[in-house]
């Protein structure tokens, strides 16, 4: 049997969504700048999405921007908040997808922004004090903080950084593309001024996203052309991908506890089998801690068995997909980092993630895997020593 433990970089479509995207596809194909029926029909459900999408995170519909997906979501964001309010100086941390960092870092080489770093512990917690005595000195600033890390699962506490933003008159962008779908958001209380959203991680198709912004008329387009979303975001809509991206979110707050709680017991039984099974492993971050962490990731740490990232191949070999990380990490020549950045790049480092659709009969036989590929390394180290 073939597993899949990647869902942290995509998941598989949903039989209801591709149902719910399916006429838009055929039937429904029409422009939604079109004034005729085709296109009327298309823009009815462009807006009913919106109003869906809207609905679930208690806000109004003129607050949601279509995308192209998260990392477009999150580049409107950044460059709009800082362009239109003349910010400075930025901050964020050393664990954001490059989506974000690699964003903030093009504005500091153009000399536009200052940025600075969080301080963290060894396990990535993030000091929210230091974050305070940043903002006493640099309050008009944009801070992005990430509510769950991509490859190591650290939840980061934004209610808190939120407030303290806040307080403090600074603008907070929250990268939620791991975690929208799988937490609820009220942005009635959350005082988050973006969160973003990208549809294939939780059950949708790839290729759409969208970007919650408090200050609705705030967005400065980064695509220039016609008057789509109000403006801020021109090209023609890619109506199935909104559909099916709201039809997926949708389906996520139907029994959100019973998914949370299916996912959470596979990721607790893995950790619980391989501390019993395999001498010597480690998780990183906060991955293993149920509290602190995404439900659906776990970052783990192989023994040093001199084999390097043969596991992943082994892995391979048995129909067993995960990653050595992120998967928008896994061309880059300089590795991980998330792992870089916590003084963990030693080792091997897998990435198991879940989703609803996995089984604990699969766990088990993930676990058996690794088992023997821990026997077998653990061998053929004393066959050579042997010689």
């Amino acid at each position: 049997m073939r597993i899949y433990l990647d869902n942290a970089a995509t998941t598989p479509l949903s039989r209801e969504v591709f149902l719910a995207m399916e006429p838009f596809l055929f039937e429904n194909f029409g422009n939604p700048s079109s004034s005729h029926f085709y296109g009327r029909k298309a823009k009815a459900a462009v807006e009913l999405s919106r109003n869906t999408i809207a609905e679930l995170l208690n806000t109004d519909p003129n607050h949601i921007v279509f995308t192209s997906g998260g990392t477009e979501a999150d580049n409107i964001a950044i460059l709009s908040a800082i362009h239109t309010n003349g910010i400075k100086v930025a901050i964020t941390s050393h664990f954001e997808h490059h989506a974000v960092l690699n964003t903030l870092k093009s504005l500091q080489q153009k000399g536009i922004i200052q940025l600075i770093y969080l301080n963290h512990d060894d396990h990535g917690n993030l000091s929210v004090t230091h974050l305070e005595q940043l903002l006493s000195t640099h309050g008009h600033a944009f801070v992005s903080v990430m509510h769950g890390n991509n490859e190591i699962g650290n939840l980061n506490d934004i209610e808190l950084i939120a407030e303290i933003c806040c307080r403090y008159g600074a603008i907070f962008h929250s990268d939620t593309v791991q975690t929208m779908g799988h937490y609820q958001y009220d942005t009635k209380n959350l005082k988050v001024d973006f969160l973003v959203g990208s549809a294939h991680k939780f059950h949708g198709p790839k290729g759409v996203g969208f970007l919650y912004n408090r200050a609705s008329s705030a967005v400065q387009p980064l695509i220039h052309g016609g008057a789509q979303e109000k403006g801020q975001r021109s090209g023609t809509e890619n109506v199935t991908g909104i559909v099916g991206l709201a039809k997926a979110l949708e389906l996520t707050q139907m029994n959100p506890v019973f998914y949370q709680n299916q996912i959470s017991s596979l990721k607790e039984r893995m950790i619980t089998k391989l501390l019993d099974r395999i001498p010597g492993i480690k998780f990183n971050g906060n991955s293993s801690n149920k509290e602190l962490s995404v439900s659906k990731v776990l970052s783990v740490s192989f023994p040093d068995n001199g084999l390097g990232q043969t596991v992943l191949d082994y892995l391979d070999l048995n129909q067993i997909c995960a990653s050595g990380g992120s998967a928008c990490s896994s061309r880059s020549a300089s590795g991980s980092h998330v792992l870089r950045a916590l003084g963990n790049e030693h080792g091997t480092t897998i990435r198991f993630s879940f989703s609803r659709y996995n089984t604990a009969e699969e766990i088990d036989y993930v676990v058996e895997k690794l088992v023997k590929f821990n026997e077998d390394a653990v061998e053929q180290v004393i066959c050579f020593a042997a010689n």
